[in-house]
């Protein structure tokens, strides 16, 4: 089994990539969080760069290859905000909804596209980039948040060929065609052949 550092503070992430792991590739990749204190400086312009950093600097500190994502929900109405400030759009999960709520109320439903985007990053302790992954997964911000799963933005992104919202899947449905998923499992499938 391959031990990896996966480069997040992020519990949600952790646990979210193991279930994701363990349903298609059981027994081969390992992560664990980085330990200490990890709050990398994510001060690059794109969703690579930032994954890149994250990776790079998991990598050092364990010693070993990290693996590291940055995701973020792009509006298309809102020029793809948030985009790479998701995760800094607002202080909580329930003040990140409201603000973009908040922007998006006059917005009619037919200008409402979105999408996840995550891009994955892979990079050895010598800060070598071995591999970049990107997935992402299309829909549009609903009026209100619904469902009792996921996290973040999941409440609020409506999926319509599923007619449902992200946090309306059951974590095992999610796992297969979330825009983590969709960058992961060839992630994985990449690591498993060259590592």
């Amino acid at each position: 089994m391959i031990k990896i550092a996966l480069g997040t503070s992020n519990p949600h992430k952790l646990e979210e990539i193991n279930a994701m792991i363990k349903e298609a590739h059981p027994d081969s990749v390992e992560f664990v969080l980085v330990e200490g204190e990890f709050d990398p400086v994510e001060n690059g312009t794109t969703f690579e760069e930032n994954s890149y950093i994250k990776a790079a600097e998991a990598a050092k500190i364990m010693g070993i290859p990290a693996l590291a994502d940055d995701t973020g929900l792009c509006v298309d109405a809102l020029d793809g905000r948030p985009g790479l400030y998701s995760a800094r759009y607002a202080p909580d999960q329930k003040s990140k909804i409201e603000k973009l709520l908040g922007e998006m109320q006059n917005i009619p439903k037919d200008k409402r596209n979105a999408h996840f985007t995550c891009t994955m990053t892979l990079v050895n302790p010598d800060g070598t980039k071995l591999h970049t992954q990107t997935g992402k997964i299309e829909g549009y911000i609903d009026t209100k948040p619904h469902g009792g799963h996921g996290f973040g933005y999941d409440p609020i992104f409506f999926i319509p060929e599923l007619n449902k919202t992200m946090a309306d899947l059951k974590p095992e449905e999610k796992n297969t065609l979330s825009h983590r998923a969709r960058a992961l499992l060839p992630m994985i499938e990449w690591i498993k052949q060259n590592m």
